[in-house]
């Protein structure tokens, strides 16, 4: 499916080049209004990124984030620095219907592990920001991808399968923000190798090519952001290219 992003700093819809806070590009839109105008088009999820709360987890944008889920009625999957249990089970009281967890999945999985287990693979979505070597070793960045892990992706599904991890959020760091297409054959890769998770794909959807692209590599979902609100295509015609 196609889900519809929106990321937010202190409550203005923006969008960061390759999660660089030096970049930002600000769109003058109502993210109450945006959400409910893709849900219209047919969306059945959505994707919020809190960028201040990522930043400042004590300045999460928790009003705003349970105005914006009160006023839908689609499914909305949220992350954003989420560091402790608190943070998680917060957003779920929110509304929040899954909680993407990004960093603290790396630096303390035996932390996510024992959420999983205790509010269920469904609620959680690990979301995993990748450097891609020159050698094809896919290692995972940290802290807004200022930072290698030094882990490989595959090391830590299998480490989360344990629990039985369900949804991974998958970003080529390298596409993101560029418009220029996704990595189609490491979600080809990644969706043959892990059958039982569903992964999305995130990062450089800039065309409805570009997710036509998409429909055979296995991935369940597709995060769309940038190009939405560039006016790339509409939601209607990326719902529609993605059933045809």
């Amino acid at each position: 499916m196609i889900i519809p992003a929106l990321d937010l700093i202190n409550g203005q819809v923006v969008r960061l080049f390759q999660g660089d806070y030096g970049q930002v590009t600000e769109y003058k839109v109502n993210p109450a209004q945006q959400f409910n105008d893709y849900q219209q088009a047919g969306a059945e999820w959505l994707h919020l990124v809190d960028l201040t709360g990522a930043k400042d987890p004590a300045a999460r944008q928790l009003a705003l984030i349970s105005e914006l889920l009160g006023s839908i009625s689609a499914n909305v999957q949220i992350g954003g620095g989420i560091r402790t249990e608190d943070d998680m089970s917060s957003l779920l009281q929110a509304g929040a219907d899954r909680v993407v967890i990004g960093s603290t999945a790396v630096k303390h999985p035996e932390r996510v592990k024992e959420w999983i287990k205790r509010y269920g693979p469904e609620k959680v979505v690990l979301a995993m920001d990748i450097n891609i070597d020159r050698e094809g070793r896919r290692q995972v960045a940290l802290s807004g991808w200022q930072e290698n892990s030094g882990i490989q992706m595959e090391t830590l599904l299998d480490n989360f399968l344990t629990v039985g991890l369900k949804h991974v959020l998958c970003t080529d760091i390298s596409r993101d923000g560029t418009l220029t297409g996704a990595n189609v054959e490491l979600y080809r890769d990644l969706s043959h190798q892990f059958p039982e998770i569903a992964f999305q794909a995130s990062g450089g959807i800039g065309s409805l090519d570009d997710i036509a692209a998409l429909k055979n590599s296995g991935v369940t979902g597709v995060i769309v952001g940038r190009a939405l609100l560039d006016g790339k295509f509409t939601a209607r015609e990326a719902f529609d290219g993605w059933r045809r």
